[in-house]
């Protein structure tokens, strides 16, 4: 069967592939393939609410299957920023740099407790007549104080997963696929996909 990804993000895109592989009867398409569709605002106060809305917004008017995350960097320390607006933390059509070095901006001069962070995942799958399922997925760590690595996007560069020496953009995609809170998300929500047919 097919499902269709609620998300134009290129790099989500390439781990939903690589988190797909073992569904051989899942054929997981790209928004790309509909150039007339357009994606909703995402106006949920929280990664549940956008992945949900995402899901159902594609399955309703595509007409088929949708599989939609919603996904951030939440630091406690600054009241769960960026949170929800992780990807336009910095502004409208800030680019990630830009949203690192707000980040940086925002915790200049702490240290320990103050730092630590975790990436959240909400993944949300829904048929033509509505939300099927919504899981989540969690991934803590810590922020350092300059960006390390050239792999990744977002907050790769300056998130380190505790138990971990490396950001998130120094480690090889394989293993931060196999660790981030994406592939957490996924694994809940994997028996659900293998029970799917046409």
């Amino acid at each position: 069967m097919e499902v269709v990804l609620a998300s134009n993000n290129l790099h989500k895109m390439r781990e939903f592939r690589d988190m797909f592989k073992p569904l051989s009867h899942v054929e997981l398409l790209s928004l790309h393939l509909f150039p007339d569709y357009q994606s909703p605002e995402e106006t949920g106060n929280t990664f549940r609410e956008n992945a949900i809305l995402k899901a159902e917004h594609a399955a309703k008017h595509l007409n088929m299957w949708a599989i939609a995350d919603d996904s951030g960097l939440v630091v406690p320390a600054l009241s769960g920023a960026p949170g929800v607006k992780s990807r336009r933390y910095a502004g409208t059509h800030a680019s990630d740099l830009e949203n690192c070095q707000k980040l940086l901006n925002a915790l200049e001069n702490t240290e320990g407790l103050s730092r630590c962070a975790y990436f959240e995942c909400c993944i949300a799958i829904a048929s033509p007549d509505g939300l099927k399922k919504c899981v989540e997925g969690i991934c803590e760590g810590h922020i350092i104080k300059e960006p390390k690595g050239r792999h990744g996007f977002g907050y790769d560069p300056l998130f380190i997963k505790n138990d971990y020496e490396k950001t998130f953009a120094e480690l090889d995609e394989a293993i931060k696929n196999r660790i981030s809170h994406r592939r957490k998300a996924f694994d809940r929500i994997l028996n659900f996909l293998e029970t799917l047919d046409d």
